[in-house]
């Protein structure tokens, strides 16, 4: 998928949802991204891997409710 569809999609669900989803800072080999208070790093490559992908999202379960981007 690429970054900046995981990027989307994630801020959309998180707008639905009524929680902020908001650039926190530029690591080295990450942008680092705030869930309502739970950083997302989200790696800089142009196509993320699916697996990968699927282990981001489930990171914002916790926030976002168990499987939200299905």
């Amino acid at each position: 998928m690429k970054r900046r569809d995981v990027i989307r999609k994630i801020g959309q669900a998180a707008g639905q949802r009524g929680v902020a989803w908001e650039l926190f800072k530029e690591g080295g080999n990450h942008t680092i991204y705030l869930l309502g208070g739970k950083r997302i790093p989200v790696p800089r490559h142009t196509e993320i891997d699916d697996g990968l992908t699927e282990k981001m999202f489930r990171e914002c379960e916790e926030v976002l409710g168990r499987g939200w981007w299905r």
